[in-house]
């Protein structure tokens, strides 16, 4: 037997660490680790002793013989890994942070952002003595995308939380939530109390299409949307057309799958996880039966990963389809365009609601006067299905008729007031973390928005070292000052916890992982423990 990893993880090494074998790769310090979709499993050298599954944070890891139908594609996937990736050296390792001289005294850093970046930098600080780490973020709860951005119905990639409350129950660590950089304090104080700053800002807006129409009411973010359905508590009040029966998703990335799946859902599936009670009511009522998810490239280069398409072609309930011939799909060239090739083959059930995969085809222009009717769409290629000679060519215009567009095209990061900003990049300028001694970047505002959530694990790395190579040379300035303390409406640990509890409590009364609450007043009530009522859910 051989265990296997069933889905994207969050690749934080705690496997491979827990394996006696050394068969789980890529591991730290190989390449591709913290830039591939997920870690892989040696079925060859596997001796099936399971200390993988107790270290897996988000549960990844399941005996061959335990996997469902829908997971055993993956059982191919891991062992296929190795054909190209074979890895030789199979020495047990054990990882060991890099020895540096004992800090002389205290170490204290502000850390900008409570994501996984954020989370993953305290983590690596926290591991020296004499440090003190203090995380800021504007809203009265951590987590970032992890809570806000990972589909609803992925509870099992949101236990990456597991790893985040324990970094957070670390000596020297503390929270300073609802607390924004700009308006509660400056970057300038930041600066004067800390020897330096780590901003991990992430990318909080959307990338435009800059097509007309796309003003239009129905023409909306897929990232708002995504934090609407998630219980953001800025976009808690958000109100979307869901009253026609097509919405068309433009972008092909994991976002857009997650969009597409989440308006097919069956809602009282979706009931039993911890999506927004509002949208859960919205989408009872949703008329929508088909999603369109449009992508420029063919289906060789889509931009989703392959354990997002696996689940994909796994649901139960949906139609899920490539609009072309499985003839014009190359089944061969990757694991992923088999799949495609696959579902290409399959035959639309009657009734059902349904998602289907077009490539080949951008948008030119949202239609409608006071709202979303249509969109024209232009082909970037042959699209599948269009025999030689036809008029299925690049440059060839159609109408595709809805009343809702989401543009999942992709984040960018906004500016950070005091730090140089690459408008083209959306991102600040550094060297291996380095703004300059003493300020520093990590995460979607170092890199762009890019990767996965173990990705901001080994950049986070990056960046301490870089600071940790700065103080050793002395370039890090003393705090000028003790600290002046979190300003009056801050949310600490405790605050913190008292939200996750009280939101657990409600979730273990429905049968859920947790009812979220969604206003940032009520939030913050019960950081006070101030008694919430449903009704502000």
């Amino acid at each position: 037997m051989t265990y296997v990893v069933t889905r994207s993880c969050c690749a934080d090494a705690s496997c491979v660490l827990a394996c006696p074998v050394n068969c789980i790769h890529p591991a730290p310090g190989e390449p591709g680790f913290g830039q591939t979709e997920m870690l892989y499993v040696d079925p060859r050298t596997c001796v099936d002793c399971g200390a993988c599954t107790t270290a897996c944070p988000v549960d990844a890891l399941k005996p061959h013989t335990g996997l469902t139908e829908a997971e055993l594609p993956f059982l191919e996937l891991n062992r296929s890994y190795y054909d190209t990736h074979p890895h030789e050296d199979r020495t047990p390792m054990a990882l060991v942070p890099p020895q540096r001289r004992t800090f002389a005294s205290e170490l204290r850093v502000a850390v900008v952002g409570a994501g996984p970046a954020g989370l993953f930098a305290a983590d690596e600080l926290l591991r020296y003595p004499g440090v003190t780490v203090t995380v800021h973020d504007r809203l009265p709860t951590p987590y970032g995308l992890a809570r806000a951005g990972v589909a609803p119905d992925h509870q099992d990639t949101k236990q990456v939380a597991r790893l985040f409350r324990a970094v957070e129950s670390q000596p020297g660590f503390s929270y300073r939530l609802n607390t924004e950089v700009g308006r509660d304090l400056h970057h300038e104080d930041l600066v004067r109390d800390h020897h330096a700053v780590i901003y991990a800002v992430g990318a909080a807006t959307d990338r435009r299409l800059g097509i007309d129409g796309e003003e239009l009411p129905g023409s909306v973010s897929a990232t708002d949307f995504t934090a609407w359905y998630n219980g953001h508590p800025d976009h808690g009040d958000d109100r979307y057309a869901l009253d026609g029966e097509r919405a068309v998703v433009i972008g092909n990335g994991n976002v857009a799958l997650d969009v597409a799946r989440i308006l097919t859902a069956d809602p009282d599936t979706l009931a039993r996880t911890d999506i927004s009670d509002r949208a859960l009511a919205a989408l009872r009522t949703s008329r929508v039966r088909e999603v369109v998810v449009l992508g420029r490239r063919g289906p060789a280069e889509a931009a989703f990963t392959l354990p997002e398409l696996l689940a994909l072609a796994a649901l139960d309930g949906v139609d899920v389809l490539v609009d072309g011939r499985p003839a014009d799909v190359p089944a061969g060239a990757t694991p992923k365009t088999g799949v495609l090739a696959e579902l290409a083959a399959r035959n639309p059930v009657p009734g059902r609601r349904r998602i289907v995969l077009r490539f080949r085809t951008s948008p030119v222009r949202i239609l409608g006067d006071d709202r979303v009717t249509g969109l024209t769409v232009v082909r970037t290629g042959p699209r599948a299905g269009d025999a030689a000679g036809t008029a299925g060519t690049a440059g060839t215009a159609g109408t595709i008729e809805t009343s809702l567009v989401l543009r999942a095209i992709g984040y960018r990061a906004r500016p950070v007031p005091g730090l140089p900003f690459d408008e083209a990049t959306g991102t600040v300028p550094h060297d291996r973390g380095r703004v300059r001694p003493g300020v520093y970047v990590a995460g979607w505002i170092k890199r762009g928005p890019k990767g996965f959530i173990g990705t901001n694990k080994s950049c986070a790395q990056e960046t301490v070292s870089t600071l940790l190579d700065d103080l050793e040379a002395g370039l890090l300035t003393a705090p000028a000052a003790p600290g002046s303390g979190a300003h009056p409406g801050a949310v600490g640990l405790d605050g913190w916890r008292a939200i996750d509890e009280e939101e657990r409590a409600e979730g273990r009364l429905q049968g859920r992982p947790r009812v979220k609450i969604v206003d940032r007043e009520a939030l913050l009530a019960a950081a006070r423990s101030v008694p919430a009522r449903r009704s502000r859910r």
